[in-house]
């Protein structure tokens, strides 16, 4: 079995699994940069939590930190985000060609729209092939009984 093995890729879905670490980098998707208080204030969490967040964002390579005396500032990085469209976009190719085919398929031989010109199932049996003809089912025979023992 091959295994895909990108850590990158593995990290960034790791941190957008959690919806309040998508929430924080929506939030720094509207500002280009916020403070670890400024991004908490929404959150009805510790800012120790929050900062638990923040690291798992950091790891991923999602945001950076920056400290400026007392202050930690965050802003969004947009490159692990990058190869996860990149990684899913594939897929969508995948699926928008299929569905295409599908479209070009079912538009191709269009279903007949007259409700006289369709089969009525009395006339589908009669053209059924003699080996989809129902056949009459035998009762099985239920084999002798066996030893009885008596104690």
């Amino acid at each position: 079995m091959v295994k895909y093995q990108d850590e990158t890729l593995d990290r960034t879905f790791a941190a957008l699994s959690d919806p309040t670490r998508r929430a924080l980098l929506a939030r720094l998707g509207q500002k280009e940069s916020l403070s670890v208080s400024e991004l908490a204030q929404p959150f009805a969490m510790s800012l120790p939590a929050i900062v638990k967040h923040l690291d798992v964002l950091s790891d991923a390579g999602l945001i950076a930190r920056q400290k400026t005396g007392r202050t930690v500032a965050c802003r969004l990085t947009a490159r692990p985000m990058e190869q996860a469209m990149n990684w899913l976009n594939r897929y969508a190719r995948f699926w928008s060609e299929n569905l295409d085919r599908l479209a070009a398929f079912v538009e191709e031989d269009p279903w007949p729209t007259d409700p006289q010109s369709q089969p009525t199932p009395t006339s589908l049996r009669a053209q059924a092939s003699p080996s989809r003809a129902v056949s009459a089912r035998t009762r099985k025979k239920s084999t002798p009984r066996g030893p009885t023992r008596k104690i």
